[in-house]
């Protein structure tokens, strides 16, 4: 921190810090009106992720917050168990987060598939985008994402209904707001985030119009929003239930922090991720935000990637956003109550679209052929279908399938031999999930000689989340001025090196 604040860089991480601050502020309330609570509870998250995991993250550039990715699950667990549960839960998620950092765990939640994961993401983005449609109209969303899906057209053909119309008129401002400033704003102004111009757009509308619509609700004090746990909290620790759940939220939230680092590093070439480091930051996070009564958190890639992009060059950038939303909840409650609840659903509509990345699905097809595809619509569809849980171990099951055509030999060598000036590393066996912590630890080791080649003619075989890795490693090196050959690709690996 001494180091951020002395050296040379404050001012990058000082204006960095203010772009985050404005994309989390709408994404926190907005968020939490998805997830059924009230909005000043994920503030809360937000200020915890900002301020707490900032300090402690193992990923120096990467903001932790109330992510979308958890909205569904969290919703369910206020709907099916009461708000009060979700206290205990988190407590017992961060504590299992913060466990599973100190055994040195962080690196396995890598080798998830990144269909699974992509699948997972557009599922949660279809219920999102479901959900909030209710909301555009100033109406709650109903029990089920089928519920919600089915219910969508009488929605639309009850425009006639006054206030209806007004909110969804409001609703359509903020998205038109949002899509035409992303679109065609100035090259000066490119660090001001769509959603702020949004909300603002909305907000202004609905205020100077005097319209009738339904608007945010947030406390005066936002300590008076704390909710710490009652006396009958350690009964609630032996619940079955609760600890399924909390299971669920840290597997989950894990996961998704986890690949959402990995991708803020493919963003820059400064200090890498210690994952390990990163989950038990994450542990301490949500175990806070259960004794606070507040969202559950993740790494999130959106206010991340803001942060990267607006120049940031430390964790002070991420401790700062947090503080800018403390400061403003603290004195500027008012004009928060004035944004309309139409608005951040609007946000949320957009926000669960882009979580579907048909984009993803194609490369996945086009690269590694149908079986990926497949895990990825599966786990898409038993999200919406069911639950959020089950959509994921049905994904994780069916990568299982790649494996069965290679059990004979599912082990990998990694050599490693000086090759002249160059540092040679041969691959020798099949390259599958289940060898990618040991893969991934042994390519971040080498240490930066200038020429490397990797020799893959060994390599009988390597699935798609591997493949993934090892391109982002390969792209990396690179980018950063290396020198790297991809030696002995033929056949079915053909693909895979020419993405590489």
């Amino acid at each position: 921190m001494m180091k951020a604040l002395s050296g040379g860089t404050f001012s990058r991480d000082f204006t960095a810090s203010i772009v985050v601050f404005l994309v989390a502020m709408p994404l926190c309330m907005g968020i939490a009106i998805a997830s059924g609570v009230p909005p000043e509870r994920g503030l809360i998250t937000g200020i915890i992720g900002g301020v707490i995991v900032g300090l402690l993250a193992g990923s120096p550039l990467q903001v932790s917050g109330p992510a979308a990715g958890l909205a569904v699950i969290v919703f369910e667990i206020v709907r099916d168990q009461g708000l009060s549960a979700l206290g205990p839960i988190l407590i017992l998620a961060g504590i299992i987060q913060f466990v599973a950092g100190i055994l040195r765990v962080g690196g396995w939640f890598r080798a998830i598939s990144p269909a699974v994961v992509h699948g997972m993401l557009a599922g949660i983005g279809v219920l999102i985008v479901v959900g909030q449609f209710h909301v555009l109209f100033d109406d709650r969303p109903l029990p089920s994402g089928l519920a919600n899906l089915m219910a969508m057209p009488s929605k639309l053909l009850g425009l006639d209904n006054e206030p209806a119309f007004i909110a969804f008129a409001v609703g359509l401002v903020t998205i038109v707001s949002m899509l035409g400033w992303e679109k065609l704003r100035p090259a000066s102004m490119k660090l001001v985030p769509g959603a702020l111009v949004g909300v603002v757009a909305a907000t202004l509308v609905a205020f100077f119009m005097g319209l009738e619509v339904a608007r945010v609700t947030v406390p005066e004090s936002i300590v008076s929003a704390i909710a710490l746990p009652d006396e009958g909290i350690w009964s609630q620790f032996l619940n079955p239930t609760i600890i399924a759940t909390a299971l669920a939220i840290a597997f989950i939230a894990s996961a998704e922090t986890l690949l959402s680092a990995a991708a803020v590093d493919r963003m820059h070439n400064g200090v890498r991720t210690d994952y390990n480091k990163e989950l038990r930051a994450q542990g301490v996070g949500n175990l806070l935000c259960g004794v606070a009564g507040a969202l559950p958190m993740t790494g999130v890639i959106v206010r991340s990637s803001a942060n990267v992009q607006a120049g940031a060059m430390t964790r002070l950038s991420a401790i700062l956003h947090g503080i800018w939303i403390l400061g403003f909840v603290a004195l500027l409650p008012w004009l928060l109550q004035e944004i309309p609840m139409a608005a951040l659903a609007g946000i949320l509509v957009v926000t669960g679209v882009r979580l579907v990345s048909i984009q993803h699905v194609r490369h996945l097809f086009h690269s590694y052929g149908p079986l990926p595809a497949v895990v990825w619509a599966a786990t898409l569809i038993m999200v919406v279908a069911t639950d959020l849980l089950t959509g994921v171990l049905v994904g994780l099951g069916l990568s299982m399938v790649e494996l069965l055509p290679h059990l004979r030999k599912l082990g990998l060598k990694v050599g490693e031999r000086q090759d002249g000036e160059a540092r040679e590393i041969t691959l020798d066996g099949s390259a599958t999930f289940l060898t990618l912590p040991k893969l991934s630890a042994k390519l971040d080791a080498i240490p930066a000689t200038g020429a490397l080649k990797l020799n893959i003619e060994r390599l009988s075989h390597i699935d798609h989340t591997c493949a993934e890795m090892v391109k982002e490693w390969l792209q990396r090196r690179r980018q950063s001025g290396e020198r790297v050959e991809l030696l002995g690709a033929t056949g079915r690996l053909k693909t895979f090196a020419d993405a590489a």
